[in-house]
């Protein structure tokens, strides 16, 4: 495939603009761009780009669909894209865990790709970042079991999480009331321990996900992962806190080396010199920065670490870019 004509399909949200300044940033070979959104969006311009409402009719002559729009939409979509002959990478939850769908992190399963039968699904953002942080451990040892707390940003929630953030902090400085709209509770100095539905087992949908697509991902389809979701006053990047278990012990030393050389991370770790990973310093870049590596003090075979990496590009926007990559 030499010079695609890409569409991205919701290009007017955050993931959607983030998806066409990754493809800028990396000039991704493109023979014709086009910007597809919601009817509300049509008319508006995108960096000399203009937005064209989304129908059935839109995919005509295009050959890779990058998807950053609702799973209705996405769902809505794929039909006319895929008997277009186009691919359909697509950043919603709608595909995920079906059977003909690979789920492509490309510094873990690239070679997944190759499977697809027109619709390429992009994992959720934790569970990018989580992978893309441990998966040289697996390369080692195979891995059994993890605990994860993710602390998610509010920019997960969209533009309008962070407007609310913002909001809020501005009402906190000039003593006024805090009025909570996105979220359930107030998020400035505050956290909050729900994100996603009740699944029924006192677990969210969000936290789920780690698990049922980690074991896609990485193949393992006994892997077991709790995981805790926090939504965190921060505006971008998510952090989130490892311990995986694996069938033999790696020692911190093994660990710090496979994950300095492995692709897409980046090891910030000392704890002396107050060096690990933050939003501030992964927020707007595509590394996933790894830290406070240690031994688990309750299992000998376990690791814990500490990873952050943008949820917005490395965690939806440039993982679907490097996926259309593969691609060519």
């Amino acid at each position: 495939m030499k010079n695609p004509n890409i569409a991205i399909l919701g290009a007017t949200g955050a993931v959607g603009r983030e998806m066409f300044k990754v493809l800028m940033e990396r000039n991704f070979p493109i023979g014709k761009l086009k910007l597809l959104a919601s009817a509300r969006s049509a008319g508006k311009v995108l960096d000399g780009h203009p937005v064209e409402e989304a129908t059935k009719d839109s995919f005509r002559d295009m050959d890779i669909v990058l998807g950053a729009a609702s799973n209705d939409l996405a769902q809505e979509m794929a039909p006319y894209i895929t008997q277009a002959g186009a691919v359909f990478v697509d950043n919603s939850s709608a595909f995920r865990l079906r059977e003909d769908v690979p789920l492509v992190v490309p510094e873990v399963n690239p070679e997944d790709v190759r499977k697809h039968r027109g619709i390429i699904s992009n994992p959720n953002c934790s569970t990018i970042i989580s992978l893309v942080a441990i998966y040289a451990l697996g390369a080692i040892s195979p891995i059994q079991s993890i605990v994860a707390s993710t602390y998610q940003a509010v920019s997960g929630a969209g533009v309008g999480g962070i407007a609310e953030l913002e909001e809020q902090v501005r009402s906190y400085a000039a003593g006024k009331p805090l009025q909570s709209e996105v979220f359930p509770y107030q998020i400035a100095f505050n956290l909050i321990p729900q994100i996603g539905s009740d699944t029924g087992n006192g677990y969210t949908s969000e936290e789920m996900k780690m698990q049922n697509e980690g074991r896609k991902i990485l193949h393992l389809p006994d892997l077991k992962v709790s995981c805790t979701c926090v939504r965190v006053p921060v505006m971008r990047s998510h952090s989130i806190s490892l311990c995986v278990r694996t069938k033999e012990k790696i020692s911190v030393a093994a660990a710090r080396e496979a994950i300095s050389q492995a692709k897409g991370c980046k090891l910030v770790d000392d704890l002396e010199a107050k060096e690990y990973p933050m939003p501030l310093y992964t927020s707007d870049q595509d590394l996933v920065f790894v830290g406070r590596i240690r031994e688990d003090l309750v299992d000998s075979n376990a690791l814990n670490l500490w990873c952050a990496g943008d949820q917005i590009r490395k965690g939806a926007a440039t993982n679907a870019v490097q996926i259309a990559q593969l691609l060519l």
